[in-house]
């Protein structure tokens, strides 16, 4: 699914408008039928809740006047709270303010004394600036947010929180509408998915209006979310006479005393994400514990006790995973370095091999092509300096892609893709559980199986990232996001590919 910006979006609505031979105000009144069905069903018991609907003077208020005749005609009690145009309101808005009818209370807003009182049980609807928005609110506009923010009511954002921008990066001091949910159309906007916006935004929702979908498919963009439909498309089948052999050979170097519960967790979800055979190189420390913990690995040990200090013969293996419990001792700084310069085997690269990479410019100009790296954002951080704000993150990581010929899971909520050709793939599974120690192991292991069973990197990174979240999002059903563990996200694996298995059907 594609990400567009503002200007974009703005384009497929004329687009599809033209084509289908209608004006712009009956796409107006289907987007605002959308977001009435969506409300309806999450408010249908709150009948009797006030709901405030606060319109803008353009499109977007234009929305919101729609969205209350609709309201009202389904029997919700509706006020609308109107704000002067500063020349001259919107076509749509000014024929949608026509057919509200005349039962609906409405007040202009020109001072702060006509701001109604806002108390807990009011749901607000915020109608007041959309996408369209490139400047910092300022004025009589900024108290009226400041209101509705110090409330405790449920605000809902029409397409965009107002004063949020859609393509661009807001300063601290900007006033901004906090939502606790926002309800936007057809495709999901980039500031959605950053984390400095998640108070702004809420839960968000994207509801389909029928925009043209060859334009889309024709336009450029360099942003995309997976959505179910993408890893759908990328999960191969298993050939009836196939063998272990066929599903390939991963070697996952991993483990330091103390540590090896990093490399078990890897291991399993390895394992569970349908690689044919898998070899752990660990410390001999670790022996004892794979054998009984993981009996269906191979394991290989170090010479040393603690810590990992040479490689084993990588000759017979399709993919290497490397860093879950690695430590950072010097022995094993110089394993990396000599994995690195002589390796002709894909990498999966994470943790400490990751912070090792980080400190050395060498190393980082001596990764192979294609190259996967896991990093969380401090891990990231290290690798590429710190980021001023989240779109600055996002240049970071296009820069260090094509520097690198790398590919980089930025890990997180709506974990981020950055690839080699400048694209971002942002993750649309996973939940707040997940926030806990091992996760990021288990995405290591199942990015590394998928790469010996000859997945391409991007698709590799796709279809582990969806999985590992839509495992986690299966666990949090179960037992909720505050006791969720990452072996559980393993003992999902399997509903989580089965899960994607029928979507392909």
């Amino acid at each position: 699914m594609k990400i567009l910006s503002a200007a974009q979006t703005r384009a497929a609505d004329a687009f599809t408008a033209e084509q289908e031979n209608i004006p712009s105000l009956a796409l107006m009144e289907r987007a605002a039928s959308a977001f009435v069905g969506w409300f309806e069903n999450k408010f249908y018991t709150n009948r009797v809740q006030p709901i405030l609907i606060f319109c803008g003077p353009g499109n977007n208020g234009g929305d919101g006047l729609a969205i209350a005749r609709l309201l009202y005609q389904h029997h919700y009690p509706v006020q609308v709270f109107i704000l002067p145009a500063a020349h001259t309101y919107a076509p749509d808005f000014t024929a949608n303010l026509q057919r509200l009818p005349d039962e609906i209370i409405k007040t202009y807003l020109h001072t702060k004394t006509d701001c109604p009182e806002i108390s807990d049980k009011t749901i607000v609807v915020d109608a007041l600036f959309g996408t369209g928005l490139n400047r910092p609110l300022t004025g009589f506009i900024t108290e009226l947010i400041t209101q509705i923010n110090s409330s405790s009511a449920t605000v809902v954002a029409v397409d965009m929180p107002s004063g949020l921008f859609t393509d661009a990066h807001n300063k601290l001091t900007d006033c901004i509408v906090q939502a606790d949910y926002t309800l936007s159309f057809e495709l999901p906007k980039i500031a959605f998915l950053l984390p400095g916006n998640a108070r702004y935004v809420g839960d968000w929702t994207i509801v389909p209006i029928g925009l043209n979908a060859e334009f889309i498919s024709q336009i450029e963009s360099p942003y995309f979310f997976i959505s179910s439909d993408i890893p759908a498309t990328i999960l191969k089948p298993r050939p009836k006479y196939s063998h272990k052999g066929t599903f390939g050979h991963a070697l996952l170097i991993s483990g330091s005393y103390g540590k090896i519960g990093a490399t078990v967790l890897s291991a399993k979800a390895c394992l569970r994400s349908g690689v044919g055979l898998l070899t752990v190189h660990c410390p001999a420390a670790g022996y004892t514990i794979l054998q009984t913990a993981v009996p269906e690995a191979m394991t290989l040990t170090d010479k040393e006790a603690d810590f990992i200090s040479e490689l084993p013969d990588l000759s017979i293996y399709n993919a290497i995973g490397i860093g879950p419990g690695l430590g950072k001792h010097p022995a094993t700084r110089q394993m990396v370095k000599h994995l690195l310069n002589t390796t002709q085997v894909p990498l999966v690269i994470d943790a400490d091999a990751l912070n090792i990479i980080a400190e050395d410019e060498n190393l980082k100009n001596a990764l192979p092509p294609n190259s996967i790296l896991t990093p969380h954002p401090k891990e990231f951080e290290r690798l590429t300096g710190k980021a001023e704000n989240d779109y600055h993150r996002l240049d970071l990581l296009k820069e260090f892609c094509q520097k690198h010929s790398c590919y980089v899971v930025l890990k997180g909520a709506h974990s981020c893709i950055g690839t080699p050709a400048g694209a971002y793939y942002f993750n649309g599974t996973g939940n707040p559980g997940m926030a806990t120690g091992g996760t990021g192991d288990v995405l290591t292991g199942i990015i590394t199986a998928l790469i010996a069973q000859q997945y391409s990197a991007l698709d590799a990174c796709i279809l582990g990232v969806y999985l590992h979240g839509s495992a986690g999002d299966i666990a949090k059903m179960e037992m909720g996001e505050q006791a969720l563990l990452a072996s559980d996200l393993i003992q999902n694996l399997g509903k989580a590919f089965l899960k994607c298995s029928y979507l392909t059907k």
